[in-house]
């Protein structure tokens, strides 16, 4: 019998390896094993409806430890069993056989991850560098863009660090003018943002860059805002960290010439993975910050050097994952959530609801402001009283608390938030 280390792992024995022999962590697990991971689970189907009951066996896939609430997917998702053993296969790969292994986790990542990335986002694969998240891909987007010292670009009031510091970058070292352009929280209407964004425009204008859906869950018109950025020539970049994974995205029908975000919060992959989108057309004005012979046959956009592939690998499953509950399953799902949120922290007296109207807002994430309990005290307090991991939204001028509620999330779960919610006091 051939000794079974110096047989080639081919991608097509790497699919078929699963994380079941290999020692997981101990970690507890809500509907799903340990040991033998999949042992535990119920197949994983489209869900018939958006009612607890109906998307039972979707919170199954999940590891959270019983009794932890989770509702703080806007900064950090909780990728399913199926995520977790993807990432432990692909290092059992590298570690009994690293270079077939790795070259296995390449084809994996050529050959699946950035067409079924690709095809989810309605571009070609060619138009997607990965990266390890939006703050890296907004760097390379604010960087790359080709823009002469004096040049001006517009962002808005509402940009997370991540946008607006690369901007500070570009202004420091290059001489690049940076203007906010001030829209209110919540959004005033789909019309008032487009007429902020174009009084604002000089002759010195070259770009603009804003949030599909910012932190606290305003939705922008990004086709609109693209339409008005290319009338005039302008370069039109966005940052969609809060947007991929919570509603379907089709990023050639939004017509925008950049789109970083990350795929571990919403899309559920693994920690430390994000895309890079550059429209094939803005080539010429969007530069790699890498290659020196880049063309705009071989952009070079990709960070070059040894990557996390077994991370990167990992997304396949990821996509699996959300292909099979489908977007618009997800997005109806998480309204149901987050409408139910709203009417339930409606009847608390002295709580303002910062979220904007439904066509404004992003289906998952609500932002409300309670007297004057202080936010950032707000987090521990919600933890240590209801086990749910939240977060504060202490910006645009609000003292505001952040509740991120995902499809695996239960209205019990929501009505236990609220009931500690409205017994919170400063």
């Amino acid at each position: 019998m051939p000794d079974r280390r110096s047989i080639p792992l081919s991608r097509r024995g790497f699919l078929r390896t699963t994380a079941a022999g290999v020692a997981l962590s101990p970690f507890g697990a809500c509907g799903a094993g340990v040991d033998d991971p999949a042992a535990d689970r119920p197949p994983l189907r489209a869900p018939a409806g958006t009612s607890d009951a109906a998307w039972a066996d979707v919170r199954a896939q999940f590891l959270l430890d019983p009794g932890v609430v989770y509702m703080n997917h806007a900064s950090l998702g909780m990728p399913p069993a199926q995520v977790v053993e993807a990432v432990h296969s692909g290092y059992a790969a590298i570690s009994r056989e690293p270079l077939h292994g790795k070259h296995a986790l390449q084809e994996q990542i050529a050959d699946v991850v950035l067409p079924g990335l690709a095809a989810l986002l309605g571009v070609a694969a060619h138009e997607l560098s990965l990266t390890r998240n939006a703050s890296e891909a907004l760097h390379l987007q604010t960087v790359g863009a080709r823009l002469e010292p004096g040049d001006e670009v517009l962002i808005t009031t509402q940009e997370h660090p991540a946008g607006s510091r690369p901007w500070a970058f570009r202004q420091s070292r290059d001489g690049v003018a940076v203007r906010e352009v001030f829209i209110p929280s919540p959004l005033p209407s789909t019309g008032e943002v487009l007429e902020r964004m174009e009084a604002a425009f000089t002759p010195r204008t070259r770009a603009i860059a804003f949030c599909h859906v910012t932190r606290g869950g305003h939705r922008y018109p990004v086709r609109e805002l693209a339409e008005l950025a290319h009338a005039r020539d302008l370069l039109c970049l966005v940052d969609g960290a809060q947007a991929v994974g919570q509603f379907p995205i089709d990023l050639s029908e939004l017509g925008c010439d950049a789109y970083s975000a990350s795929l571990h919060k919403w899309m559920l992959g693994p920690a430390g993975t994000g895309f890079l989108y550059v429209r094939e057309e803005a080539r010429s004005r969007i530069r790699t910050a890498f290659a020196h012979d880049a063309t705009l046959e071989a952009p070079a956009y990709d960070p070059p050097g040894t990557a996390d592939f077994p991370v990167r690998a990992a997304l396949a499953a990821s996509l699996d994952f959300v292909r099979t509950l489908g977007l618009g399953r997800i997005e109806e799902r998480c309204r149901v959530l987050s409408d139910h949120l709203k009417a339930r922290l409606a009847e608390v007296p002295g709580l303002t609801l910062v979220s904007g109207a439904r066509e404004l807002s992003a289906p998952a994430s609500t932002i409300f402001v309670k007297g004057d309990l202080d936010a950032l005290a707000a987090v521990p307090l919600i933890e240590e009283r209801a086990g749910t991991h939240i977060d504060e939204h202490q910006r645009d001028g609000h003292n505001a608390i952040r509740v991120s509620t995902a499809f695996y999330n239960t209205t019990a779960e929501i009505d236990r938030l609220v009931e500690v919610i409205a017994e919170a006091r400063a």
